[in-house]
């Protein structure tokens, strides 16, 4: 059939049908392939890789020069940079305000925006960049992400689209098609934050897993382990160089490091305390300082404190700063850990990748993370206080039934005198007991001690601990000593190290007998205690103990709380098969 039209028939009527069927069918044809490629972008790239992808597709569609993406932040309320095409990111200024910006009006009105020419607006305030850039109009364009829970805020931003030509009319048609990629960009972002959603309910999954298989173990929990395997889980979350987790003492002045991820030989000092004033970020945290910084450099919210830049922020130490450089670390987030209204607990995540923000959803998984790890350290410490009640339980028995003997042959002077001695034992292992027993909450204060008299009267309970067990044939060796040998230290820190070394070595005394002996001495700034017993350590069990891997729960106690004492522990084989522990502590 020919297509000339009829003499007869309207030509408006024929041009419009030919216009349906044809050019329009053919532009809505590349609307949808333009659209399209917004709504196919990959969700699991980052937000900054899906803003940049989106921005390339909307410029070449527009015939735009470039374009970049700034998002709301409410806690710094400023906007953020998100991504540019062609990149400009390092370029770029990272926050500008809301108040007297274009993006902040965009913002603030939910519009479109349209400057004609830049050079003439004063809302957009560093000319410098758009004369170097070559471009001098500009539209810009809402960007709404609907929220997903009742707690949450919409995501709100802006999509900033640069033109060469001045003075640029801007088509109804093109503001409506920018409109509309926008829309599909937040969909893709949706689409992101429910696969985000997915992924980290699953890293909350792979996390208590984890956890529950180290309580099942039969040396118990142990931080150390539960720790180095539960951060790998955030690898893809986070560009992760290294994790920490600090205690916080009830008086706010002292900071423990509990736990460290690489765990490796020089890069976390585990055990070591340090003042909170030595740290500003830390001081800001626990609410000891008035935050007055650089909101370029960092993010200071109620949930976290993200420094972006270590190396120009105010919250960051001198030290800290060599270390980060060291390391590569360019980001460092502190997210504090809370129990009734208090912090009690800091985790530190320092990223290779120089962090901007960290989502609602990231920062849900880090406070469960960090929340499932103090429920370790309360595990743990629960294992040690019940691996430790052992050897003054037994010696209270022992002592008790003495004591009852005593009193029922009551007479002698000498007997008086015993029946003092015991009970005053009994007293003091009761009590000590009970700090064993609290302990699992709070460690007590620091004090200096005498060395040598806590040793002694360890050494004393567990001579009582070889009496009731009926060991045969050790011979006890006491001496010689230095009485005046001062250590400051957690007195029940020590006393439970002096209990599990000697428990160790009257266990290791082979079945015919052997020596338990025990001496102090001063070595230059050290004070040192040897305990030695007849029996034989291969090397591969001397390096596992040192490590703190020995066998039993009692090895890892040891390792753990003389890092925290900040001393160190040696192993050596003398003549006649006899094996040597010497713990060096500094002297008060």
């Amino acid at each position: 059939m020919s297509d000339t039209p009829h003499p007869n028939r309207d030509f408006k009527p024929i041009f419009m049908e030919r216009i349906e069927n044809h050019s329009f069918s053919e532009f809505l044809d590349l609307v949808i392939r333009q659209v399209d490629e917004i709504v196919e972008i990959n969700p699991d790239l980052s937000e900054r890789e899906i803003f940049e992808e989106a921005t390339h597709y909307m410029i070449n569609n527009l015939g735009a020069h470039s374009a970049s993406v700034r998002i709301y932040d409410p806690q710094t309320e400023q906007m953020l940079s998100y991504g540019s095409y062609p990149s400009e990111e390092y370029t770029r200024e990272t926050y500008i305000p809301l108040e007297g910006s274009i993006a902040g009006k965009v913002v603030a009105t939910g519009k479109t925006c349209l400057v004609p020419n830049i050079l003439n607006e004063p809302g957009y305030q560093n000319k410098n960049i758009i004369l170097k850039k070559g471009v001098n109009s500009l539209m810009a364009i809402p960007l709404e992400i609907p929220r997903f829970f009742p707690r949450e805020r919409d995501t709100v931003g802006v999509i900033q689209i640069y033109y060469e030509e001045k003075d640029r009319e801007f088509s109804s048609l093109e503001i409506q098609l920018a409109n509309l990629m926008a829309k599909r960009l937040s969909f893709v972002v949706a689409r992101k934050k429910i696969l985000s959603l997915n992924k980290n309910n699953k890293k909350k999954e792979a996390i208590v897993w984890h956890i529950f298989r180290k309580l099942g173990s039969r040396g118990g929990i142990k931080m150390r382990e539960a720790f180095n395997q539960v951060i790998p889980e955030l690898a893809d979350m986070v560009s992760l160089q290294s994790c920490a987790f600090f205690s916080v003492s009830e008086n706010l002045n002292q900071i423990v490091l509990e736990a460290g991820y690489p765990d490796k030989r020089g890069y976390h000092g585990i055990g070591t305390s340090f003042q909170v004033s030595s740290e500003p970020a830390f001081e800001l945290i626990l609410n000891l300082r008035d935050y007055s910084g650089d909101s370029r450099y960092e993010v200071v919210t109620p949930s976290y404190v993200l420094v972006v830049d270590p190396q120009r922020s105010d919250l960051i130490s001198r030290n800290l700063k060599r270390f980060a450089e060291m390391h590569n670390i360019n980001s460092i987030l502190y997210v504090p850990l809370k129990i009734y209204g208090e912090v009690s607990h800091i985790m530190t995540f320092d990223a290779i990748e120089q962090r901007q923000r960290y989502s609602d959803d990231e920062i849900d998984t880090l406070l469960f993370l960090g929340h499932e790890l103090m429920k370790v350290q309360k595990m743990e410490r629960l294992d040690d206080a019940l691996h430790d009640f052992k050897n003054p339980a037994i010696a209270i028995a022992g002592f008790a039934r003495r004591l009852r003997q005593l009193l029922e042959n009551k007479g002698s002077e000498q007997s008086e005198e015993q029946i003092m001695k015991y009970a005053d034992i009994l007293v003091q292992e009761t009590s000590r007991i009970q700090e064993l027993a609290l302990s699992i909450y709070r460690v007590g204060d620091e004090q200096v001690v005498n060395l040598t008299d806590v040793l002694k009267r360890r050494f004393e309970i567990n001579k009582e601990a070889i009496k009731e067990q009926l060991k045969q044939n050790i011979t006890l060796v006491e001496g010689p000593f230095d009485t005046n040998l001062k250590v400051k230290c957690y007195l029940i820190h020590l006393e439970r190290v002096f209990d599990n070394l000697l428990n160790n070595a009257t266990k290791a005394i082979p079945l015919k007998g052997g020596l338990l002996e025990i001496r102090t001495y001063a070595d230059g700034e050290w004070a040192c205690v040897e305990i030695s017993n007849t029996g034989h350590v291969s090397e591969e069990d001397r390096l596992n103990i040192l490590e703190g891997e020995g066998p039993g729960r009692g090895f890892y106690i040891i390792h753990r709380i003389i890092r925290l004492l900040k001393g160190k522990i040696d192993i050596r084989e003398n003549k006649g098969a006899v094996t040597t522990f010497l713990v060096r502590l500094p002297i008060a």
